[in-house]
């Protein structure tokens, strides 16, 4: 069990390491190099949802579980009238494609940007300390 939590506290943690372990283990199975990154994408962007308001959480002790889902909710709200507009018939499985991808695209760009001002955070705390 302990083994268990250990190895999901370290995907919620670090969801890069999910996306390349998805997509090599995609393309063991000779999945095609597209198709496993799309597969890889879609995997990730879950722990993506778990893992920005965690990070965020852990380094600034601000709680924004329900603003990042009222995000993700605004996003697919325009994506849908965006689609609506254009089309006037719209393809639900194309659009929750679209919408899933934008939020891989928008989640692991705030995890990015909160990694890398954590690391500077880090950085300047140690070099204050010594």
């Amino acid at each position: 069990m302990l083994f268990l939590q250990f190895v999901l506290a370290t995907i919620i943690l670090c969801p890069l390491l999910a996306f390349l372990v998805v997509f090599v283990s995609c393309r063991r199975i000779r999945i095609k190099r597209h198709m496993a990154i799309g597969v890889a994408a879609d995997i990730t962007t879950a722990i993506l949802f778990f893992s920005v308001p965690i990070a965020i959480q852990a380094l600034w002790e601000w709680s924004l579980f329900i603003p990042i889902y009222l995000l993700a909710l605004s996003v697919a709200v325009i994506f849908t009238y965006i689609d609506w507009k254009r089309k006037k018939e719209i393809q639900v499985m194309q659009l929750l494609k679209r919408i899933w991808r934008s939020y891989f695209i928008l989640l692991g760009t705030i995890y990015f940007f909160v990694w890398v001002i954590g690391l500077v955070h880090s950085v300047t705390i140690y070099l204050m300390a010594v």
